[in-house]
């Protein structure tokens, strides 16, 4: 029984932790976009807020995608 349940991790685990990379990897991607628009706002005197909006953005995106990583990475240890 044990053997039949280590097979199927086996076959399964290359086919999970692939997607979470890939996840990970267009969220980092999504948090890179708006940097050159976040840059804009700071050098504009009235543009604070959608500096703020945009920073927001850019840490929730970036959180995403290292904890996505992170989560592939654990899958691979066990």
């Amino acid at each position: 029984m044990f053997a039949l349940s280590r097979r199927l991790i086996e076959h399964i685990f290359p086919r999970v932790v692939r997607p979470l990379q890939i996840i990970g990897f267009f969220f980092l991607v999504l948090a890179a976009v708006p940097v050159p628009s976040a840059i804009r706002s700071y050098r504009d005197p009235n543009g604070l807020p959608r500096l703020v909006m945009s920073v927001i953005f850019i840490l929730i995106m970036a959180g995403f995608g290292i904890s996505s990583f992170w989560r592939a990475r654990k899958i691979a240890r066990s």
